[in-house]
């Protein structure tokens, strides 16, 4: 079945889910009232250096002081190159003498967006002899702040465009491991080593295979102007300060995940509508023939059976069609994950058995890791295998599951006891942290949805409410007193907007009921 990305979106919340084989593979979800910072640039200010830890705190303007390791750390504001975006017009025409290639980096599908410091420089002074309180540096957000913990921050910056990523602080070119054709790879490489100044950096993403020279300098150009107007803007800044905001989840989703195995992207917004066929009118107007606009009563996540999908995804039993089961906990240090074979009892023997749920259990659990957007250190329990033959046949296909998974992930060797070590790159809280609060019930140990989520559901409810009985004049609201209260009170500005919207009154009633997830909503 054909890949599809779907866009959601409302003033309030923005949801894009990729679809692969009919199947729900990565849900994204951003709010207006809390949006992510990975991937904004700051000029920030050191507060302390750590050298026990040969680490920093760096004052970035945000509630927590981002984190900064000596090995994300490069020299200084001062040192970060400008670059002429015309060499890039002048360097395939200087062919008669061709600078010395720059060493290539064959980076993993997973690492389009990391940036490596120059293997060949020497060892660096400790942080605390290059770096001191008070300094102002150019720093990039890597990572979400996520509980108790500051945002992760870096100095190499990345720049992602459509087609390259530009890396400022490095002279590496590296090409995405899932373009596999060797001659493609190389005509990639030759063609921006020609192109790319001295002091840039480049990685070629997946997307590239196919295009011309044209389009590979076209995004060179916006990306190097790009840099010298963020470095002019940190010149007049005093720290801290933002320089440079990264694009909303829809631009980013189209820059990211509109890839050609994608057939269609649907968005049920029409401004959003509108302004994805701007955006990639200037860069690839071809692809404007694959962006439709969702106009169906049914809401677009009701249609392809996303939301079923995502309330799934929130529980901690996952099933296999076997008839076993994996169970997800997810705790402060860790995740694990444990494999059963629930009501699968097999046809011949106990080995056959466990053997095939494992099997599947290993493909299952790199699907939940992307749905969930789980990372860190991940513990997986496999059923116990007494034939080494069988313990390789499961890491084999756990392996090859992970290919497909664009996140970073490190794993190591299935132990006697079935289980498997591994981590895997984490950018942004997890789909249970974005969506579910502790249980006050339980004292934290289970989840539930937050009041947010459920007052967001409410809020889509209603719309399709009003769709459904047009010229309706009232739609009542009956919701638990919490929920009630964070759409009167927390949301009162969207629900104005809302009522401009349908043209309609919308009336929130507080109800006495112990599961604050239950609501109702009509239209009168």
């Amino acid at each position: 079945m054909a890949n599809l990305i779907l866009i959601n979106s409302t003033p309030e919340e923005t949801r894009v889910a990729l679809v692969e084989n009919g199947a729900l593979a990565e849900i994204h979800i951003e709010r207006a009232r809390d949006r992510g910072i990975v991937g904004n640039i700051y000029k920030g200010k050191v507060v302390r250096v750590l050298p026990g830890m040969q680490a920093a705190f760096v004052d970035v303007g945000l509630p927590k002081a981002g984190f900064l390791h000596v090995s994300d750390f490069y020299p200084g504001v001062d040192e970060l190159p400008a670059i002429d975006a015309d060499a890039v017009e002048h360097a395939a025409e200087a062919v008669a003498a061709p600078p010395e290639p720059a060493p290539i980096l064959d980076l993993p599908p997973v690492a389009e967006f990391s940036v490596t410091a120059h293997e060949s420089e020497p060892t660096p002074a400790p942080l605390e002899e290059r770096l001191r309180r008070g300094d102002e540096i150019l720093i990039q957000a890597a990572k979400e702040p996520l509980g108790s913990k500051g945002a992760r921050v870096t100095s190499h910056i990345s720049l992602p465009g459509r087609y390259l990523v530009y890396l400022p602080t490095t002279n590496h070119l590296g090409v995405s491991r899932r373009i596999e054709d060797e001659a493609e790879r190389q005509r990639l490489r030759d063609i921006v080593l020609a192109l790319k100044p001295p002091a840039a950096g480049f990685i070629i993403r997946t997307v590239c295979v196919g295009l011309s020279k044209r389009e590979l300098q076209a995004d060179m150009r916006f990306l190097i102007k790009l840099w010298n107007r963020i470095l002019k803007r940190s010149e007049n800044a005093s720290a801290p300060c933002q320089l440079h905001y990264d694009m909303d989840l829809i631009l980013r989703s189209i820059r990211d995940l509109f890839t050609s195995d994608v057939a269609k992207v649907i968005v049920d917004r029409a401004a959003d509508h509108q302004r994805i066929l701007d955006f990639v009118d200037s860069f690839a107007p071809r692809l404007k023939t694959r962006i439709e606009l969702h106009d169906g009563p049914q809401p677009l996540f009701d249609q392809y059976a996303i939301e079923p999908a995502i309330s799934r995804a929130l529980e901690r039993r996952v099933w296999l069609k076997s008839g076993g089961y994996i169970v997800i906990d997810q705790t402060e240090a860790l995740t694990t994950i444990d494999v059963n074979t629930g009501r699968y009892v097999g046809t011949r023997n106990q080995e056959e058995t466990i053997l095939k749920t494992n099997l599947e259990a290993a493909r299952e659990i790199v699907d939940q890791l992307r749905i969930r957007n789980l990372g860190g250190i991940i513990i997986v329990d496999f059923i116990d295998m007494t034939d080494p033959a069988s313990r390789q046949r499961v890491m084999d296909a756990f392996e090859d599951a992970l290919r497909q998974d664009k996140m970073r992930s490190n794993i190591l060797k299935i132990s006697e006891l079935g289980l498997v070590e591994m981590t895997r790159k984490r950018t942004r809280a997890s789909l249970s942290h974005q969506l579910t609060d502790a249980c006050p019930t339980c004292d934290g140990k289970g989840r539930i949805k937050s009041v947010a989520t459920i007052a967001y559901e409410i809020m889509r409810r209603i719309r399709y409410a009003a769709a459904m009985a047009p010229g309706t004049s009232r739609i009542v609201v009956r919701a638990h007193a919490a929920v009630a209260a964070f759409l009167c009170e927390d949301e009162s500005l969207a629900m104005d907007a809302l009522e401009r919207e349908l043209g309609c009154r919308v009336v929130v009633e507080p109800m006495d009921a112990p599961d604050h997830a239950r609501f109702e909503v009509q239209a009168a």
